[in-house]
């Protein structure tokens, strides 16, 4: 018999770190040392996951909880070397591959909820050259860049032990990184959510993005919108959503 090259066995070692229970160990790896290995590995990613998916762990249940972790460890084919983006890859986990698993209908959505306080904490974005004070009716709106816009199907803000929704409802969500580096949630409306949207795709006034949130929702009085979408920008400034009105390179 050939003795097995350093590739195979480290395959070997791979596919039996990610299932002990179902995949024998390397030849000649003491299986007492194998099995602390296997522990320390299993129990480094099950902290990752602990830590930013809290609500998902308690909401879920311990045993339930430990199953998906190991489920993930075993199936999720991650590419990427980074401890950081652990949670990640587990919020992709949920949303794309076929888990042989019962779980509610709402955990990808609150996973990927939790999982945005740690995307905005390490998000690396150039805050642009603006004017804290500017007209944002009249002048392109400097949106903050640290900032997810997202809408999911399911209250996630709502999700926890003592609450398990049974229908959908559709939530807006805006999670920012305020001038203090803290995270910050904002529930918002569908018609806020578009104003962001509006924004963030190319350098717009503010007027533009309303009078076309007006077109777009049929308003009866535009101007009226207008009005209101003005206070509403101003708001968004306040609370550091906004940043104010963009200064041109030029």
């Amino acid at each position: 018999m050939s003795t097995p090259n350093f590739q195979d066995f480290q395959r070997a070692f791979g596919r039996h770190i990610r299932d002990p229970r179902q995949t024998p160990r390397p030849a000649g790896v003491p299986a007492r040392r194998m099995a602390v290995y296997n522990e320390l590995l299993f129990n480094n990613i099950c902290g990752f996951l602990d830590s930013c998916f809290p609500v998902s762990r308690e909401t879920l249940g311990e045993k339930r909880w430990r199953r998906l972790n190991r489920s993930f460890f075993r199936d999720w084919p991650s590419h990427t070397p980074w401890f950081r983006e652990i949670p990640r890859e587990f919020v992709r986990y949920l949303a794309e591959a076929d888990i042989h698993q019962p779980l509610p209908v709402w955990l990808a959505e609150l996973a990927h909820y939790e999982w945005a306080e740690l995307a905005l904490d390490i998000m690396d974005v150039a805050t642009p050259a603006h004017d804290p004070s500017g007209d944002l009716l009249a002048n392109p709106v400097a949106l903050n860049p640290a900032l997810l816009n997202l809408t999911y199907a399911w209250p996630v803000h709502l999700i926890g032990p003592d609450y398990r929704p049974r229908k959908p409802q559709a939530t807006h969500i805006v999670v920012y990184r305020d001038a203090n580096d803290d995270v910050q949630f904002s529930q918002i409306n569908a018609v806020t959510g578009r104003l962001l949207a509006l924004l963030a795709a190319t350098p717009t006034t503010g007027e533009t993005a309303i009078r076309q949130i007006a077109t777009e929702l049929q308003h009866p009085a535009p101007e009226q919108l207008l009005a209101h979408g003005a206070a509403l920008l101003d708001d968004l400034r306040r609370q550091g959503i906004v940043l104010g009105s963009l200064i041109s390179a030029a």
